[in-house]
């Protein structure tokens, strides 16, 4: 049984790895610290398979393994930034791939609320239910459907005052 669960995280994790690389660089933008969630991710997921309890929620559990990991990361960073650790001016790197046709329209979804911004990554960059999200976020499905609601009318209007 035990086995059988191992693999199933393993096969899962294989199968989808570009799914969850694309998730951590939608939050960190940066080549590197996306493929250090991912891998971080992966090895939390692999130590800790066991006290996965249902093998049907592989797919949430490890989603939110790879948003916690790219929550640490950015932690992280603004603790780097915050007590004046040496920041060296990198050249912006551009994935390949994840380029988004409207890069404002990205940017005006990082200035929402960070469970707001989770919830529409996961929603359309990552076409998660909402059931699938509220599992995730460890949220009722009521409250994903009021955040998400409530984040598409702020971004509608950002837009909009954008366009004027």
């Amino acid at each position: 049984m035990k086995q059988d669960l191992y693999e199933q995280v393993i096969i899962y994790i294989i199968e989808n790895q570009d799914k969850f690389y694309r998730l951590a660089y939608s939050y960190v933008r940066d080549q590197e610290e996306a493929l250090d969630a991912v891998q971080n991710a992966v090895c939390k997921a692999l130590e800790h398979y066991d006290e996965l309890r249902n093998g049907a929620a592989v797919k949430t559990w490890f989603y939110r393994i790879v948003v916690n990991e790219s929550l640490s990361i950015l932690r992280e960073r603004r603790k780097t930034v915050q007590t004046g650790g040496e920041l060296q001016e990198e050249e912006t790197y551009v994935e390949k791939g994840f380029e988004s046709p409207d890069e404002d329209l990205y940017e005006q979804i990082n200035r929402l609320e960070m469970e707001t911004q989770e919830i529409i990554k996961l929603r359309f960059y990552e076409e998660l239910s909402l059931r699938e999200i509220a599992e995730v976020m460890e949220m009722n499905v009521s409250t994903v459907k009021t955040k998400l609601y409530r984040g598409l009318k702020t971004l509608k209007l950002s837009i909009q005052e954008v366009d004027v």
